[in-house]
Parts: structure tokens; sequence; C-alpha cells
């Protein structure tokens, strides 16, 4: 049942990976005068969030009996409509909040000092963006839900979460190790990805949000009506 398991959470882990602010910032960060501390910081900040709340959910949900022979919880059910109702509200805003035609993209104050990061903040800053940032976390939750309910057994549970964590932080690991293999000559190519980042952050927002939303609204409202 793993791997049917791990079928249900790629398109969850995908949407978490699909978050342009930290690629962003991981590139900023690798721009600058301690890119060999700061990145693989981000990098360990993002991965252990999410390991933290993916467990979080696993352990609440193992005490709560959310799978059982009867099937999964209606709780688990609701959850996921409930998440989904957001990520399709966060869909209109982030649809809403595009640049207009000729406008230049308003991106986070913050970003002006991402690159004079120190190891420690560069960890904390990558913490919070994965593991409470609204996207992220409802995600996170939802992915944590359904390996929950999917009925698996000793460590079959914290595979499949570990699978999750991968593959949910691929964007901000793959960045830092090309940079490392490719040295100076990776900053053209890094450039040009976060200058496509910055313009179209909206809009790849807004589509992943509806994608990941509906299907969880789908997901929520199929189990609490079957």
């Amino acid at each position: 049942m793993v791997g049917p398991t791990i079928g249900e959470i790629l398109p969850l882990a995908i949407g978490v990976a699909i978050s342009p602010v930290p690629v962003i910032a991981v590139i900023l960060m690798l721009f600058g005068p301690r890119a060999r501390s700061t990145g693989p910081a981000f990098a360990l900040g993002w991965v252990l969030a999410l390991a933290v709340v993916g467990a979080a959910v696993l352990l609440v949900a193992d005490a709560s009996d959310v799978s059982s022979e009867q099937g999964p919880s209606d709780a688990v059910f609701a959850i996921k409509l409930a998440l989904g109702l957001l990520l399709l509200a966060l869909a209109v805003r982030q649809w809403r909040s595009r640049p207009k035609e000729g406008e230049e993209p308003e991106m986070p104050g913050w970003m002006s000092a991402v690159n004079e990061f120190t190891a420690l903040r560069a960890f904390g800053f990558a913490a919070l963006l994965a593991g409470v940032n609204p996207k992220n976390l409802g995600i996170t939750l939802a992915a944590g839900s359904t390996i929950a309910q999917a009925g698996l057994t000793d460590a079959e549970p914290w595979v499949v979460l570990a699978v999750f964590v991968a593959l949910a932080s691929l964007t901000v690991v793959l960045p830092g190790a090309y940079y490392v293999v490719a040295g100076d000559s990776a900053e053209r190519t890094l450039d040009v990805m976060k200058s496509w980042l910055t313009a179209n952050n909206a809009t790849v927002m807004s589509v992943l949000f509806l994608v990941i939303g509906v299907m969880l609204v789908g997901d929520g409202l199929g189990g609490l009506t079957s």
C-alpha cells in the first residue's frame, strides 16, 4: 500500500515544491557573501519544518485512530474539504494580485535583505516559510492526513512521509546543489530563473492553489458523501 499512497501524496508534494518565493530567496542567498553557509542552512530549515509538521499530523492521527477497519474517519475528509476551500480562496486572492501589463511585480520587502542573512537566520526563515506559511502548512496537513488514513503499518507511514518531504524540498535543494557543481557559471542560469519566478509568482501560485484546492475539495466531498 506504500506505492498507491505515494501516488496520492505526489501532487501535494509538488504543490509544496512549486513555491516561487522560497526559490527566489535561495537564489538570492547564493548570490550573497555567505552562500556556502546560508544555502545549506535554508535547505535544512525547510526540510526539518516539513518533517516536523508531517510527523505531528501522523502522531495526532495515530492517537485519534483516523484509520480503522471501517475505513478512514470523516474528520480527515472534513479537514481536506476545509483546506481545499482555503486554497481556492487563496487562488482567487493571488489571481487578483497579478501585476497589470507593464507593471513591475511587487515582492516582499524582506527580499532586499535576504543575501545578507546569516546561516541561523536563513535556517529560521526557511522553517517559517515551510512550516507556517498558510499554503505549505495546509498542503502538508493534507499530505499527513492522506498518509494517516491509508491504513499503513509499522514504519510505512514514515517512509511515505520521508518521500513527501524529499520531493517537496527539491526546488530549494537543487539550486544550491547546482551552484556547488557549476560554480560561478551557474549565476546566469539562476538569475534568469529568479527573474521569471518574480514576474510570474502570482500566476503560478494562483494556478497551483486552484489545482490542489479542487483536488482536496473533491476528495473531501467524496469521502463525506460516500
